[in-house]
């Protein structure tokens, strides 16, 4: 048998043909407009279910290959046979309330069964669990006596919302999947395809490697700026942490640390926009937004994100006396530099812009941007002299990377869309919100504590768009109810969804760290939560400070910037253990400032900040070494 033909090989050529197709449907469909509502995004669940079943088949490598087949045909038949339905009876579905038959109980019902088991491949058993259990609620909820009990409904109806409708499995989550987070998952792999991967990682290098804990610095830009691209904090770990984990345990650093360096800077880029672990998309959908105003709402919170992984891992960097990465070992400034490296992403960065300022369609925008890095990189390497069927095999490439890219999260985010239906059908969610504001009594700061604790436990095992949906659609009512803006309340959730991939004891981006760095993963977790231990309050500073998020004028913008600078940035340094002076215990000093920042008068803000700046100038006094006699000025 040729090669060719081989069963892998021929796997191999139609994971990469379909999802080449997959990447020009979304191309095209972003420049032109989406086709039908349902018509669109039942074109997209039939190619990101086929494409799930080639790149994740059943029972690879055992003895049970050959079920493994028959299974996976026919979870394409049946997602094939369902979309095709849907796409041939669409305008009676959307101008009409039809009435669910045997034929279309046992299609919706085995589409959403195929549609779970994907997931379980794709992520694992946490998710698809989750939603199985609000359905069975929904069948079997009328049997719970008291508030968390319904009036129940029957097969038909509960087939008429999740298939036959545009609330279910074809519902406005995966429309917000087929259209503007593909267009911007086609976006980043088209970026990263065109040399911005390298060039973020050398100017990286550039902006930290020369400075003392050089290498956890790299790793901090670098993570930051991948995240921002891919918005998936395990990747980000897997992709980044392969290049700097080793390179810090080669500099000496303990692998636990190296690790936790890599898992906190690379769960940043899940908060980062413009991507924001795909969640911001969806967040524009639920709160009723426009999405570039949430983009920009994210960037304080994220700035200071980083600001305090920065920070702490610099006063570490000096109390521990981590080296810089030498200069020999740093790339080039003109190599990163060059005209084919910068190129596509000015270009890309200037057709965002073009669509912004024209007013476009978000999916629009990010088309004229992929528009703009492609003639970029065709001009200017072929000008360079490379061969165009070089630079074209590359574009092919970056379609094949984005629209593999988009198949997990379409393939959670048609789930999630079933588990919101269930829950906002059955009144769950006000139930759940009853609950907590009666266990709150209206104490708004225990309210948003339970918040966060029941976001971080919700979302362990889950990617970060599946874990924001799921929480948000049961649990963010309870704040909004407290007179909180609905962006701060979604954003609160977010954030702790996001933190959830690192903290104990399921977390996965730890997990991956841990198993690069060759570290228990136990010790890892722990230094991870040391170096982020200023993330998890930052929600509740959106609580505090609305203006972190934009609101409150350019006051309340000055007020929160300033506050949530002086806290991190403190709090960044008692945990970072940075010296002072005096006795031991005067590092305990950090945390009065971080304290004031708290605090709600101006007063002490500008305490907390003056408090600061005095503790810097007596710890850098401390760090300078006495002069001996003979290097005295004379």
């Amino acid at each position: 048998m040729p090669p060719f033909l081989a069963p892998a090989n021929l796997r191999q050529t139609a994971i990469a043909v379909l999802a080449v197709l997959l990447g020009a449907f979304v191309f095209y469909t972003s420049f032109s407009g989406p086709f039908e509502s349902l018509v669109q995004r039942a074109l997209f669940v039939m190619t990101i279910a086929a494409l799930a079943v080639l790149m994740h088949p059943l029972f690879e490598g055992t003895r049970l290959r050959p079920l493994g087949i028959v299974i996976d045909l026919a979870i394409v038949a049946i997602v094939t046979t369902s979309g095709c339905y849907i796409i041939g009876h669409y305008e009676s579905i959307m101008t009409e309330l039809p009435w669910a038959t045997p034929w279309d109980m046992a299609m919706g019902f085995g589409t959403l069964l195929c549609v779970l088991e994907l997931a379980r491949r794709t992520s694992n058993w946490v998710f698809p669990l989750i939603v199985l259990a609000a359905v069975g609620y929904a069948f079997f909820g009328d049997l719970i006596p008291g508030q968390f009990g319904h009036r129940g409904f029957d097969s038909a109806y509960l087939t008429e919302i999740i298939f036959l409708s545009d609330r279910g499995l074809w519902g406005m989550l995966v429309n917000v999947a087929s259209t503007t987070l593909a267009a911007f998952v086609l976006f980043g792999a088209i970026l990263l395809h065109t040399g911005a991967g390298e060039t973020f990682f050398d100017l990286s290098a550039r902006l930290g490697g020369a400075r003392p804990g050089g290498a956890a610095k790299i790793a901090t830009f670098a993570s930051g700026f991948f995240g921002a691209i891919n918005g998936s904090t395990v990747a980000n770990v897997a992709t980044t942490g392969n290049f700097t984990i080793p390179l810090m345990k080669r500099l000496k650093y303990p692998p636990a640390y190296a690790g936790a360096v890599e898992a906190i800077a690379s769960t940043g880029g899940q908060l980062a926009p413009p991507i924001m672990g795909t969640a911001a998309f969806v967040m524009a959908e639920l709160v009723g937004m426009n999405y570039w105003s949430i983009a920009l709402a994210a960037v304080v919170p994220a700035l200071l994100f980083y600001l305090g992984v920065y920070s702490t891992v610099h006063v570490i960097a000096r109390r521990q006396g981590f080296s810089p990465v030498t200069d020999d070992s740093l790339p080039d400034w003109r190599g990163a530099m060059s005209l084919a490296r910068l190129a596509p992403i000015v270009a890309g960065l200037g057709g965002l812009a073009f669509g912004v300022i024209n007013g476009n369609s978000v999916e629009l925008t990010a088309c004229y941007g992929m528009i703009a890095m492609l003639v970029a990189v065709l001009v200017a390497r072929i000008s360079q002299g490379e061969d165009p069927r070089a630079v074209f095999a590359i574009i092919l490439r970056a379609l094949e990377a984005g629209g593999k890219g988009v198949v997990i999260v379409g393939i959670l985010l048609v789930g999630a869309q079933v588990f919101v239906a269930m829950i906002n059908l059955t009144g769950f969610g006000v139930a759940v919100t009853a609950a907590v504001l009666a266990i709150g009594q209206g104490q708004l700061w225990l309210i948003a504590g339970l918040m966060a604790v029941v976001c971080l436990i919700a979302g362990m095992g889950l990617p970060t768009s599946a874990a924001y949906v799921m929480v948000a659609a049961v649990f963010a009512p309870a704040l909004i109810q407290q007179g909180i803006d609905p962006l701060v309340v979604h954003m609160f959730v977010l954030y702790y969804a996001a933190l959830s991939v690192i903290t104990p004891p399921v977390c996965l981006g730890v997990f991956v760290a841990a198993t690069i760095a060759e570290a228990p993963w136990i010790k890892v977790a722990g230094q991870t939560l040391r170096l982020g231990a200023t993330a998890y309050v930052l929600p509740m500073l959106f609580i505090a400070y609305p203006g972190m998020l934009g609101g409150g004028g350019a006051e309340g913008i000055a007020r929160a910037v300033l506050s949530g600078a002086v806290f991190v940035l403190a709090t960044s340094h008692l945990l970072g253990g940075a010296k002072l002076p005096w006795s031991g215990v005067s590092r305990l000093l950090w945390a009065l400032p971080a304290g004031l920042a708290l605090m709600a008068p101006w007063l002490a803000t500008l305490g907390a900040a003056v408090i600061f700046a005095g503790l810097v100038m007596a710890s850098r006094r401390d760090a300078l070494p006495t002069p001996s006699a003979d290097t005295q000025p004379a």
